[in-house]
This record gives C-alpha cells, structure tokens and sequence, in this order.
C-alpha cells in the first residue's frame, strides 16, 4: 500500500517550521520536523530572499533528517496584512440533456469566480463555497448528482499579494524545493485545532504570530470570514523593550517566563530582578508592572479584533466561543483576558487528531499553523515513489557497493 506522505512550511515571522508527516487511518502521524530562527520576514511578508531561503532549508533539512527521508513538494502557509477576502455569488446553467450537477459544472463555477474583476496586483489564493443552491433552493452542501437547470453559489474567495506570493516562491525554490500549495494560514491553524461541532456551533479563531495575528470565523461547518491584524507577539516584546530599556533578548525573556496578559490572573506579584546594560545598574521591577504593559497591547488586539466582529456581523454567530493559538496564546492570563474582552468563552487551542510517531512532541499552539498545513486539504502529498528515502552518506554508499562486488567477486572465484 503507498504511504500517503505530506510536507508542510510556515513562515513566521520569528521561526520557520516544517513538518513531514504521514496521513494513516487514525490520523496523522509526524515523520520529522524542524524549526530555524526566521530573520528575512516580517509580518507575514518576505523582506530578505536570501535569509528566508536558508531558514527553508534548514527547517526542512532538520525535519528530513529526523523523517528519514526527503520531500521535493511544501505546502505553504500564507499570512501578512495584503490578505483580503470577500464574499462573492455567481451562478452557471446547466446544459447537459438530463440536466444533471456534475463536477464539471463545479469547475465552471470556480472558473466563472476567476474572471471576476480584481486589483491588478492581486491574485485569488482560495475559493472557499460557503453554499450552493440549485433552482433557487438554497442551503445546499454537495449539489452534485442532483438535477437542476440553474447551479448558483456563494463563496468565500481569498485575494493575496501577487508579489508577496513571487517572493514566497523564490524563497522556497532557492532552498531546493517547490511549492505544491499555498494556504491561508488562519484556514490551516483552523483545521487543525477545531473541531466540527465547534464550527457547526460557530467559533472564531485567534491564531497570535510573532509579525500577524490570523483570523477565521466558522459557522454552519463552514468558513464565514478571514482577517489578518498587524499586531502579535512581537509588539509585545517590544513595547516591554522599549518601556524598560532593555535588549530585545530580555524583554522576549521576560514576557515568557514572567509576563501575564491579564492583571487579575497574576498569582503572586513578585519583584523581578535584572541586569543593567552600559552605565545603567542593576534594577528590578514587579510582575504587576510587567503585566500592565503586556495587557494593553493585549487588550488592544483583542479589541480590534472584537470590533472587526462586530462590524462584520459576525459577533452574534460566535456561539461556541473563542480559541486561542499560536505562540502569543501561551501568555499566562490569555484566556482570561480574551473571555473579559469578548465576553465570550475561550480556550488554548492545540492540534488535534494526532497519531504516532512525533505527533505528542509537536502538539503544542505555536505548531497549530503547519500541522494544518498537512491537514487542512484532501491530501496532496507524495506517493511512496516519489519519496526519496536519505542514505546516511555518499561515501558510505560507495564503500557498501565496493564490499558487494568483493563478495560477488569472492563467489564467482569458488
């Protein structure tokens, strides 16, 4: 039977991650993954081709060598403020004598989605269906097989930067390896830490980044709206760099090990200790004080986003609550904050229906992102012959063929 195995990339603004993994009956089963520091992007968008490209390849590399094997093919994962999405409705005739739904019309469908007018400088990344009616009957999920003389759908169509996508793809083609599909991050954080009830229900999705915060909204099981916000994880670093006046190093420290995004949630406020730079001596400073920084930029997200929902209509949807992922979501207080904002529930959301290998060593919220990049479609992965399986060296191969022909050559003396 061939292995069904796919590769996944995401870009980040502070770390590249990538993963190979293995779709079995019982879910999927991480082969390897990597992950390098990210220094060539900032806010979804690549800002130094070279740099990004090495970070590619170190990431795939490490998660190559602990898979066992190499992949010629990434899914990526797309993010950064130039996301724009829209609803969009359009409809075909179905012309066939028995004037029956085929995949063909489907196709005309999306195709018809693709003459639409746009930006000159944008392109369609996804063409999501929302629902589908036939005759004016409306509320349908799969209108294929039925009989109908008009097919109408709504879709959810996503628009990406056309030169944001030409530097992801160089990147990724100067690291030695091509792009077989590009992601909307917030679709592949989604797929990975909700489940169907939740999106049935109606859930919104806050995926927190270093460079962008990623937003999805579900309802009726199906994608309602997407946004990327310009403020994360790394606004908070440095709102703590900057309030303090010390290395960026320390204030990332600090935020991990003793930062709170909500004040209330502190269990004991404590002095913090820290080491001058320059002239400047030793100082502390307490957890309360600490907090108060990160909370308001904390809460500012959380705003912006509430507000975004509200705008949109969506708000009123949300009936399952909130999830947190991504990095920024492992603050202490997060939830708590998120639930006082919204007024919503809120959990961590961590990658689900995992199954051996590494999965439990990348079930945490900063991976939510590229385990949905090796979930979040049908699989299109590489069969096992198209998967080149690692030898440890070449000049170990050349001397297990040399003592191969000495005993072949041994045998034929005999």
């Amino acid at each position: 039977m061939k292995k069904k195995i796919v590769a996944g990339l995401d870009l980040g603004t502070t770390k590249v991650c990538a993963v190979i993994a293995e779709q079995t009956e019982t879910g999927i089963d991480v082969l390897g993954f990597g992950v390098s520091p990210s220094e060539g992007l900032n806010r979804g968008l690549v800002a130094n081709i070279q740099k990004t490209s090495q970070a590619i390849k170190e990431a795939v590399e490490i998660a190559s060598n602990r898979a066992g094997l190499t992949v010629s093919e990434l899914n990526v994962g797309v993010a950064g403020e130039h996301i724009i999405s829209m609803e969009n409705t359009n409809y075909v005739t179905i012309n066939n004598p028995d004037r029956e739904i085929t995949e063909k019309d489907i196709e005309r469908l999306n195709a018809d989605v693709r003459l639409m007018r746009i930006p000159a400088d944008r392109q369609i990344l996804h063409i999501i269906p929302e629902e589908y009616s036939v005759d004016n009957q409306g509320g349908i999920d799969n209108p294929i097989g039925m009989c109908g003389s008009k097919l109408e759908a709504i879709s959810h169509v996503v628009l990406a930067s056309t030169h944001a996508i030409q530097n992801i793809n160089k990147s990724v083609e100067r690291a030695g390896y091509k792009v077989k599909d590009y992601v909307l991050q917030p679709i592949a954080s989604s797929s990975s830490v909700l489940d169907e009830n939740e999106q049935d229900l109606g859930i919104a999705l806050i995926d927190i980044g270093g460079g962008t915060t990623d937003v999805a909204v579900f309802h009726d099981k199906r994608l309602k709206h997407t946004k990327v916000i310009g403020v994360a994880g790394n606004q908070v670093t440095n709102d703590i760099r900057e309030y303090f006046g010390i290395v960026t190093g320390e204030a990332e420290k600090l935020k991990k090990e003793y930062g709170y995004a909500h004040i209330e949630s502190i269990i004991k406020d404590e002095d913090i200790y820290m080491k001058g730079v320059g002239a400047r001596g030793n100082f502390k400073l307490p957890t309360s004080l600490l907090a108060q920084i990160i909370s308001a930029r904390m809460r500012e997200l959380f705003s912006l986003i509430d507000n975004d929902l509200r705008q949109t209509g969506f708000k009123k949807k949300i009936k399952a609550g909130i999830v947190l992922t991504g990095g920024g979501s492992l603050l202490k207080g997060s939830t708590e904050l998120a639930e006082e904002v919204f007024g919503l529930p809120a959990r961590i959301g961590l990658p689900i229906d995992l199954g051996a290998g590494l999965s439990s060593e990348i079930e945490r919220p900063e991976f939510a992102t590229v385990m949905g990049l090796v979930k979040a479609f049908p699989w299109m992965g590489q069969s096992e012959e198209e998967v080149k399986v690692k030898t440890k060296s070449p000049k170990k191969n050349i001397k297990f063929k040399s003592i191969i022909k000495q005993v072949q050559k041994f045998f034929d003396e005999l």
